[in-house]
């Protein structure tokens, strides 16, 4: 079932998870450890997020300088199948522009669909560590509205190259990001809230939200969305605090404010087993009070910690 299907057939807030695939060389165990707590609360969905590339240097004796593509974590493809049909959960893989050409993107569609995936989550990607900004493969997307517009044309039975006889069609119900702080790159927030609504125009079917913890943000960003014409259903990302160096990095990698409220209560703490607490509180109340709004379904970014999702959703659902 798609995710709009989801959210039409409920009247109640419903629950969904996002996982990171492992580092390379290691098992899907990790992934099993972080979902199973969590499988029995029945997610409509689960994400499978995908990291692109790096590259290493490395300095030759000649002189000269070798550079590699290294991939830390394997693919969505197989994983997400996997996850799939171990615990029979719709499953959302994440699509990226970053490091594929259009033709790259079309054969990863199709495997999907092959699959019976009907849902893909569709994002731009960060840029490669060390450069300044996005640089699209030259082949490529240059930001996600241009793969919604693949992907919806694939759903019209549109492929890059057309043969003589229709092609099949695809089924895919298409997530964006939208950022309630907006986009770390955009100039301002009204200009973000325009790019998001050139993904919804280009045929994008719902949005989930970059993590935040002040809910008064979110609801501003829902409420600007509906005055600009964004009428799909906009699913909030909750991520619990874990340890003391998420002030500096979440604020860092996610360009997002931390309540100055919140910041006191974690400096107060003496060790991160406190720090998790106070995190598991703080997203018990947004929770709570995002329920009470009818958000249509709470995103968790478990972030292999499944005891602390575990233990708010225990208390808010």
């Amino acid at each position: 079932m798609n995710i709009v299907d989801f959210i039409k057939n409920t009247r109640k807030t419903l629950i969904s998870l996002e996982i990171v695939p492992p580092l390379r060389g290691h098992s899907l165990e990790n992934i099993h450890k972080t979902l199973q707590p969590l499988v029995e609360f029945n997610p409509s969905f689960i994400n499978v997020t995908y990291h692109r590339e790096e590259i290493k240097y490395t300095y030759r004796p000649d002189g000269t300088i070798e550079r590699r593509k290294i991939n830390r974590r394997p693919g969505s493809v197989g994983i997400a199948v996997a996850l799939k049909y171990k615990y029979n959960a719709e499953v959302v893989p994440h699509i990226i522009c970053g490091g594929f050409s259009k033709h790259e993107i079309e054969q990863m569609l199709i495997d999907y669909s092959f699959l019976e995936f009907e849902n893909v989550f569709a994002l731009r990607g960060d840029p490669l560590k060390g450069e300044e900004k996005f640089t699209p493969h030259a082949l490529g997307h240059a930001n996600a509205v241009g793969l919604v517009k693949q992907i919806v044309d694939m759903n019209n039975g549109i492929y890059l190259e057309q043969p003589d006889i229709a092609l099949r069609k695809t089924n895919f119900c298409i997530g964006v990001a939208g950022y309630p702080e907006k986009h770390g790159e955009a100039p301002d927030f009204e200009t973000d809230l325009q790019h998001l609504k050139e993904k919804i125009d280009a045929g994008a079917h719902y949005i989930v939200t970059q993590m935040f913890y002040d809910n008064q943000k979110f609801f501003r960003f829902v409420e600007a969305c509906h005055n600009i014409g964004i009428n799909v259903p906009i699913i909030p990302g909750i991520n619990p605090l874990n340890n003391f160096n998420h002030l500096e990095i979440l604020p860092r990698l996610f360009h997002i404010q931390l309540p100055d409220e919140l910041v006191a209560e974690v400096k107060k703490c003496k060790t991160n087993l406190e720090v998790q607490q106070v995190g598991v509180e703080w997203s018990v109340m947004q929770c709570k009070e995002l329920k009470q709004h009818g958000v249509p379904v709470i995103h968790f970014f478990t972030m292999s910690q499944p005891n602390s999702v575990e233990n708010i959703i225990r208390q808010v659902f």
